[in-house]
């Protein structure tokens, strides 16, 4: 969960309440819930494969892709696709305690059950046929790569769809809390002495030596890296945002203060981790000596502007749910960091090259890449720049600082009831949303041409969600 703006919160779960019903709101209430039902069975008999998804389909559904075309006899683990549409389901239930949602959920919760790796986590998507697959599942039915991953989400978010599931089906279901378990241990099996996680893992991390974070005394141009970067401290894709989402998820329907403590834990990685003046903010990627190192070869190592910000929103996060202000200290420094880091367009640059401060590109020529400050010619498959959101940090800093509660207002009421009735009025006749591509790229290396019409499994689980919030309230979305 990501503490952001008030308007973009109400959208995505982060704020929640029960409104008030009038006379009016109770059309609208069950407006909403026929809108749920419609929706939902949509979705669950036209659109799943083995009760999972991915995060496009074409209004026909002949095409399904996740980060590239889709098999039919595969489904994706990384956000949105399964975990999220199956999260979005037991939303609903909370709701409306209607159990078609649950089923949904429950199909949704088993599928990435079948397709948990012998490792204990998930990588990026599930096939159904042994033949297609080249993961090693922890089902015995197939053989390949047995690396669980933190990327994006992968295996956090699929942790937290089995950990809702499993207590909404009153932890009776016993392959879906087999699976809960069994990767909670695993995700903590991964977990460093000093609290930090690697990109991904086959077996138990080795032991390494704690350490503050420092500047390389090489020449990281040319020097230092780390072929399997992926073993090593990695921030990159907000890892540590969504393992704090995980464990908090796993102390709240186990209440085992192990999941508690592996969260302060890595709370304190991420203190450790801040980078000494003159540039307080995080890497994407640090070796065991805690020096930012390169990723892939675009990736170099440098501090991270769009990586700072998600630091600075899972600090303000652990600090909320342990109630330890010691998670808070590093924000002041690492906000006015931020602050004067900005260009002059008011984003920050994704990185900053060590010492100078100075933003960091990449150009390309083929297949090789050349380090540059010029922004001129970047290549367009990564971003280079991310919006700042440095405002709201610092004002959910200085409320959670003060010990002031999250207040929702009238106003807020407001524009959830006006975002329901949108959403309401924009379901068809069959029960979908249906997208209109604008040409961007989608997720991944998804990229439809301007004008497609297609379905995508983001926009239903977010107005599911919506939805779930307006009818049942706080309790609903458990956020």
């Amino acid at each position: 969960m990501k503490i952001v703006n008030l308007v973009s919160a109400l959208l995505v779960g982060c704020f929640v309440f029960s409104p008030k019903v009038g006379a009016t709101d109770q059309a609208l209430q069950m407006q909403a819930r026929e809108t749920m039902r419609k929706a939902g069975a949509y979705f669950h008999d036209k659109v799943a494969v083995h009760g999972g998804y991915v995060y496009f389909y074409s209004l026909d559904l002949s095409e399904r892709y996740g980060e590239g075309p889709a098999t039919a006899t595969q489904i994706w683990v990384q956000p949105p696709a399964s975990p999220t549409v199956g999260m979005a389901f037991v939303a609903a239930w909370r709701a409306t305690k209607d159990q078609a949602f649950l089923d949904a959920a429950t199909q949704a919760a088993e599928a990435l059950a079948y397709g948990q790796l012998e490792s204990g986590g998930w990588t990026n998507s599930v096939d159904f046929d042994p033949q297609g697959s080249v993961a090693q599942y922890r089902n015995g039915k197939a053989r390949g790569k047995n690396n669980s991953s933190l990327d994006d989400g992968q295996t956090q978010s699929a942790i937290q769809l089995m950990i809702r599931a499993d207590a909404a089906l009153g932890f009776a279901n016993q392959e879906i809390h087999d699976a809960a378990i069994s990767s909670l241990e695993a995700l903590l099996a991964a977990q460093f002495p000093n609290g930090g996680f690697p990109q991904v893992w086959t077996d138990p991390v080795q032991p390494q030596p704690v350490a503050k974070a420092n500047y390389p005394d090489y020449d990281w141009r040319s020097e230092g890296r780390i072929k399997d970067y992926w073993d090593h401290y990695t921030l990159n894709d907000d890892v540590c945002g969504y393992v704090t989402a995980a464990l908090h998820d796993a102390y709240r329907a186990y209440r085992d203060d192990k999941y508690l403590d592996a969260l302060k834990s890595l709370g304190d990685f991420l203190l450790l981790a801040q980078m000494p003046d003159p540039q307080p903010g995080w890497a994407q990627q640090y070796n065991y000596e805690m020096q930012p190192i390169w990723a892939r070869k675009f990736e170099p190592p440098a501090v991270s502007g769009d990586e700072s910000q998600e630091v600075i929103e899972t600090l303000i996060e652990i600090s909320s749910i342990t109630g330890d202000k010691k998670y808070l200290e590093p924000v002041p420094r690492a906000l006015k960091y931020l602050k004067d880091s900005l260009l002059s367009d008011g984003r920050l640059a994704r990185y900053y090259e060590l010492k100078t401060n100075r933003a960091l590109y990449m150009e390309r020529a083929g297949k090789v890449y050349e380090l540059t400050y010029d922004d001129g010619n970047l290549p367009d498959h990564y971003g280079w720049k991310s919006e700042s959101r440095l405002e709201e940090l610092e004002a959910d800093y200085r409320q959670l600082s003060a010990g002031e509660a999250r207040e929702i207002t009238a106003d807020d009421e407001r524009e959830l009831e006006k975002r329901v009735r949108e959403i309401v009025a924009d379901l068809d006749e069959q029960g979908r949303w249906i997208n209109i591509s604008e040409g961007e790229r989608l997720v991944g290396q998804t990229k439809f041409p301007n004008g497609t019409r297609y379905l995508s499994s983001e926009v239903f689980s977010r107005n599911m969600e919506t939805l779930a919030r307006y009818v049942g309230g706080r309790e609903a979305t458990g956020k």
